[in-house]
């Protein structure tokens, strides 16, 4: 069965359709919850919060994008405002490729090859919320500024500036920390 014929059965309420969308979805968007909230059972919730949301709102779903990346923003949102009502970090992230390379040609990374992965990942953690949510989305989500920008309700300017100083911090962390002056 096609994706689309699956998608119009689940806007005409088929349970087994439904039930199928949620089995080829759910392994990928519990780790993207995962990779937001520190708790197990809150990635959980997430998941299942995201797809009763989705299968309520797929009457506007209009397949502009996938139907995954579509219930990734939702899994996204619903990470963020869990976050936000708990004021909790943001948590250890789980195996990603981060795009700390893939920075615009003005701005210089200048971190030794010693720093890990597992050191990025608790720089970001050290960054404050506001710069967190912005590095988190683009460098590692991949978001462009214009999807960041609807997803926390910011304009794109704020997006991108809140990149800059967060990826800014960023490399401070990761250069105290390789001059052993770091967390």
């Amino acid at each position: 069965m096609f994706q689309v014929d699956i998608i119009e059965k689940c806007k005409q309420n088929n349970r087994k359709a439904q039930l199928q969308l949620y089995n080829q979805y759910c392994n990928g968007m519990y780790i993207v919850a995962k990779r937001f909230l520190k708790d197990t059972a809150d990635a959980e919730d997430v998941v299942q919060e995201a797809f009763l949301k989705a299968f309520t709102k797929l009457h506007q779903y209009n397949a502009e994008v996938t139907f995954g990346a579509w219930l990734k923003r939702i899994v996204i949102n619903k990470s963020i405002d869990l976050i936000k009502s708990k004021k909790q970090e943001l948590i250890e992230l789980e195996e990603v490729h981060l795009k700390v390379i893939d920075t615009d040609y003005n701005n210089k990374w200048l971190v030794d090859d010693a720093i890990t992965l597992n050191d990025v990942k608790k720089a970001i953690n050290k960054l404050p919320d506001k710069y967190q949510y912005v590095v988190m989305l683009y460098l590692i989500e991949g978001y462009d500024h214009q999807e960041i920008s609807e997803i926390l309700n910011i304009s794109v300017i704020a997006s991108r500036t809140q990149l800059s100083r967060g990826k800014s911090k960023l490399q401070e962390l990761l250069i105290q920390k390789q001059n052993g002056t770091g967390y």
